[in-house]
């Protein structure tokens, strides 16, 4: 019976010692933190499935359009070109997220999100277009690349987003955790 006690004391202490690690607490990742790294991902699957997308012939603007306007010689065209792209990508989305969440990040519909990306293909395809020298207006490219580049970029957006949004509120609803 002794034993059983030291046994349950000597527990208690174990669970009770707060420089253990098994008893330590991790701390939740700021708002800000989760911003940047759902940018990230966003950015880089969304890049992987316009990548899919080029590579199956859905469309004719792939990644490595973000390195069009730089002489890097031919590998930029190529697999890790298209790699390399992915990964900026996937950086550059970063600072969009950070632009989602100091501008939009209060409201909580989805549909803010699919403005938000059908907004950045109309930045992409309409005011930055002059800069890409390889990519057509879109009044010339095919009814497919427009149709499947919109819908990723909605896609993105609605994932971004809403995600950022629903964290955010999350965050207001339960600030302590």
């Amino acid at each position: 019976m002794a034993d059983k006690k030291k046994q349950n004391d000597d527990e208690q202490k174990l669970e009770d010692n707060p420089k253990l690690e098994q008893n330590k607490k991790e701390e939740p990742m700021s708002t800000i933190g989760k911003t940047i790294s759902t940018g990230f991902v966003g950015g880089v699957f969304w890049s992987l499935l316009a990548y899919f997308s080029y590579f199956l012939n859905f469309t004719e603007v792939s990644p490595n359009l973000i390195l069009q306007p730089f002489a890097l010689g031919d590998w930029k065209d190529g697999t890790l070109g298209q790699l390399i792209s992915i990964v900026i990508l996937g950086l550059v989305s970063i600072g969009v997220a950070l632009a989602y969440f100091a501008l939009l990040k209060r409201f909580k519909s989805m549909w803010i999100g699919v403005a938000f990306g059908g907004a950045l293909w109309a930045l992409v395809f309409f005011v930055l277009n002059p800069i890409f020298p390889n990519l057509d207006t879109v009044f010339e490219l095919p009814r497919g690349t427009v149709v499947t580049t919109l819908c990723l970029y909605i896609l993105y957006g609605a994932f971004v987003g809403y995600s950022i949004s629903f964290d955010y509120n999350e965050f207001q609803a339960n600030p302590e955790s």
